[in-house]
């Protein structure tokens, strides 16, 4: 493997694609350190080791966006907008039909999606950036904080700062579109990569300097690499259904009559059931954080779904995934249109009939393998829970629940574009 990455560097034009991408990534990474103005950078340090490294409410901001939506930064959002965005406009898909027009449309429609994606993340980083200015000023960024993070309280200070973390969105919507268009791998996957990663060597360390001390630290790594080694090998499993196309004449050439399949993997929705699930469960903490903290609603909030250890916050935690499992996979995977663009080329499922038939058919296949598929997606996700209820290091666990995912899937998916480029290029590639 690693002379394989040898031989990319020694590509020219590998290399230079390898090299971009290396350098949006450094400066997607110093943007994630410029304070924003109007924050005071040294009272953010102060609240920062008051309060320690968990954001509690803002937790999946915090993570997708490298640890700078802690430091307030001009990139303290991350890619949060843009992904939020482009699943709202992949939901809408169902219930607008100009939208499934444009998505069946070709190379266009997609441009023209991609263009709606970008207006609503801008409005969504403008909604994100007051909640989060909204919060910091109100202490509920950090928790136990005696400093104020924003002391200048006026409209000109507050509107600055949301334009410029507006304007950090943006920026960093170009990057990864330019990683996607000059670099190698999908540009958004990549600084999501990035952010996370780059949590790990602190995250890490304080395991290591916490009250488990090295035993912990061992425990830690070791279910680590064991939780990779089962994600790797749990999406890299398909189920796959053959397909025979029938033989047919155009002319004198002979057409069809080729063996194929469709892959199904086990887990089709990916990490985005982990996302809405955590999303929907912190707001009711995000609203239990204004006003009066000792009303008895908010006490129970903070005792049953803000306490990730509470069994009513699990219970609900894993319900969730599991549903929003099968209404992705739902959404995503269409029977119907895979089973008429099918019959249109002659194709069909060995001893099942075209038609209505097959979509039933796949439809029963895609229910019973989203089973085992939720289920593990529940698990993955619930190892930060259980590590902070069995060793008590849970906020701190780096590689835990949707991050690990993200972090294997990205990691595969752009070892195989540079695998599939050495190919072209009569090299050999990672695996052998």
């Amino acid at each position: 493997m690693l002379s394989a990455f040898v031989r990319a560097f020694r590509t020219p034009d590998l290399r230079r694609k390898l090299l971009f991408t290396i350098a949006i990534m450094v400066v997607f990474r110093i943007g994630s350190f410029l304070p924003t103005p109007g924050v005071s950078y040294s009272n953010v340090q102060v609240c920062i080791e008051q309060s320690g490294s968990d954001s509690g409410v803002l937790g999946i901001v915090n993570l997708f966006s490298g640890g700078a939506l802690l430091q307030l930064s001009v990139f303290a959002l991350g890619i949060m907008p843009y992904i939020t965005a482009s699943i709202i406009v992949q939901l809408l898909r169902v219930v607008i039909p100009r939208f499934e027009a444009l998505h069946k449309e070709g190379q266009s429609g997609t441009a023209k999606l991609t263009q709606y994606t970008r207006y609503l993340t801008i409005g969504l980083a403008v909604l994100q950036s007051t909640t989060v200015i909204i919060t910091a000023r109100n202490g509920g960024l950090f928790t136990g904080c005696s400093v104020e993070v924003i002391p200048d309280g006026s409209i000109q200070t507050t509107a600055l700062m949301i334009l410029t973390m507006t304007a950090g969105t943006g920026l960093i919507m170009w990057l990864g579109e330019l990683i996607t268009e000059r670099g190698v791998g999908n540009g958004m996957s990549l600084l999501i990569f990035t952010s996370i990663a780059a949590q790990f060597p602190s995250a890490m360390w304080s395991i290591a300097g916490g009250s488990g001390g090295l035993g912990a630290f061992a425990i830690v790594l070791l279910i680590i690499i064991l939780v990779i080694g089962l994600v790797v090998f749990v999406e890299q499993s398909q189920r796959r259904v053959p397909v025979q196309y029938a033989k047919r004449m155009v002319g004198r050439r002979t057409y069809g009559g080729s063996s194929t399949y469709i892959p199904i993997k086990i887990n089709m929705a990916g990490v985005i059931p982990v996302i809405f699930a955590s999303s929907l469960l912190q707001v009711p903490a995000l609203l239990a954080g204004f006003g009066d903290q000792t009303a008895g609603w908010k006490q129970w909030v903070a005792n049953n779904l803000a306490n990730q250890g509470a069994p009513l916050h699990i219970g609900l935690y894993v319900l969730l995934i599991v549903f929003f499992c099968y209404f992705y996979t739902a959404i995503t995977f269409n029977p119907d249109e895979v089973a008429d663009n099918m019959k249109k080329y002659g194709g069909f499922i060995p001893g099942i009939r075209a038609g209505k038939p097959t979509a039933e058919y796949l439809d029963y296949v895609i229910t019973r393998i989203t089973a085992p598929g939720s289920i593990y997606l529940a698990l993955v996700a619930l190892i930060p829970t259980i590590a902070f209820i069995v060793l008590g290091v849970g906020t701190s666990i780096p590689f835990g629940g949707s991050s690990i995912l993200i972090v294997v899937g990205v990691g595969l998916e752009t070892v195989k574009q540079i695998e599939s480029q050495l190919q072209q290029r009569h090299y050999e590639g990672f695996l052998r």
